[in-house]
């Protein structure tokens, strides 16, 4: 994964049909991997593997294909589970995504931890599926939500966040790495400081899983939430890891079948974890594909990936950097493979809508972070955001279509 063997990233490129096709007759250029990562082959196999041979089910049948798929989803469980080092199987959840695990913690969470009065801390550069549950269990319980400021670089501050915690904290939910920003946040110093007032941390690692080693051992967090699609998975999966002494505590989602042990119309206990919080059916091939995809991630490297997109990121911002009017937002030296920007008084949407004309794929808005381009005082950014795959050519690409752009205004 040398940043300069152009033939071996065109290699790997090759599992990734969709890279080569052509939009507007021009070659794709795909920079809104935030948003979503393309799949490799070897996932779209898997999941056409799966429904044509294996298809059946899970847990409550006794026959040979639901046995066959009931191991193929625990396995997947477990390659989730050594993916992120997590200590059992049973400490991981699958949901639907990112948003679902949010909103499961808030909701489970909150009822059995939480009173009015009692307080949640977030930050500014939250994506709204991190502030809106939480504003949710505000006006059915009263709790109450404390914001830490981001500074002009796009960074929280630890005293920031001391400063706000008081007896009444409950919990800090954090994102790892900001969609808009790219900002790394120091999620080991603020869980080790939050620790020390024992208060439990929740980790979104959407845009982090895809790109940077994690170790929930290591990191000590209570909960760590991600998704599928954003890491070469299929959408519509995700996961909830969480340490077992929460989720011992904390009452279920959902009620349905599989996360029960006994029903009368009088009475139920649940199940035993993890299944206590997977009500009804889950995706199981979605599931299979997201351990397909963890395999792929692990057959390159996780620690060789990241160096693959620092080194994209660096080459990115120096190009950008030279064009007349171009305004980083998001300037932290720690840093992800996510650039914001905006040019001159170019409004984002029109520099995105253009550079699409181009085959340019980037997304622009607000990146579903309103409260952070209010701090920020700004409607939205252009962004572009980088995989493996992802290539110097590529952004010498973006580069030329933003000046484009830019000479039409």
């Amino acid at each position: 994964m040398d940043s300069d063997d152009h033939l071996q990233i065109e290699t790997i490129r090759k599992d990734f049909p969709i890279l080569s096709q052509k939009v507007y007759d021009k070659p794709l250029v795909y920079l809104d991997n935030a948003a979503t990562t393309q799949k490799p082959l070897q996932v779209i196999r898997r999941i056409d593997d799966i429904y044509t041979t294996i298809n059946a089910n899970v847990h409550r049948g006794i026959h040979h294909l639901s046995q066959l798929m009931t191991e193929e989803l625990e396995e997947s469980r477990k390659t989730v589970q050594n993916f992120i080092h997590a200590p059992h199987f049973k400490e991981i959840i699958f949901t639907s995504g990112t948003t679902e695990s949010i909103n499961l913690v808030a909701s489970s969470f909150c009822r059995s931890q939480c009173k009015a009065g009692d307080e949640i801390i977030l930050t500014a550069m939250e994506h709204h599926s991190n502030i809106i549950p939480w504003q949710m269990q505000r006006d059915i319980l009263g709790i109450e939500i404390k914001v830490v400021p981001v500074t002009e670089s796009g960074e929280i501050r630890l005293e920031d966040i001391e400063e706000l915690i008081s007896s009444k904290t409950k919990l800090i939910a954090l994102t790892h790495v900001s969609n808009v920003l790219g900002t790394i946040n120091p999620i080991e110093k603020i869980i080790k400081m939050a620790h020390g007032y024992n208060i439990p941390v929740l980790v979104d690692a959407a845009q982090s899983v895809p790109h940077i080693p994690i170790d929930v051992q290591a990191l000590d967090c209570d909960f760590l939430v991600f998704s599928a699609h954003k890491m070469y998975g299929p959408t519509g999966v995700g996961v909830l890891y969480g340490k077992e002494h929460w989720l011992h505590q904390m009452p279920p989602y959902q009620g349905g079948g599989e996360m029960i042990a006994h029903v009368t119309f009088e009475h139920t206990t649940y199940n035993e974890l993890p299944y206590k919080f997977e009500a009804g059916t889950p995706d199981y091939v979605g599931i299979a594909a997201l351990a397909e995809a963890i395999r792929y991630i692990d057959t390159l490297g996780i620690y060789n990936i990241r160096e693959r997109e620092d080194h994209l990121l660096r080459y990115a911002t120096d190009q950008l950097s030279q064009i007349e009017g171009m305004r980083f937002v998001g300037t932290s030296p720690h840093k992800s493979a996510v650039l914001s920007f905006l040019v001159g008084a170019i409004h984002p949407y029109d520099m995105g809508m253009l550079l699409d004309r181009l085959a340019i794929a980037v997304r622009t808005g607000h990146h579903c972070a309103q409260p952070l381009m209010d701090a920020l005082g700004i409607e939205g950014t252009v962004r572009a955001s980088f995989a493996f795959y992802n290539t110097e050519r590529e952004i010498d690409i973006l580069a030329d279509g933003i000046r484009k752009v830019s000479g039409m205004f």
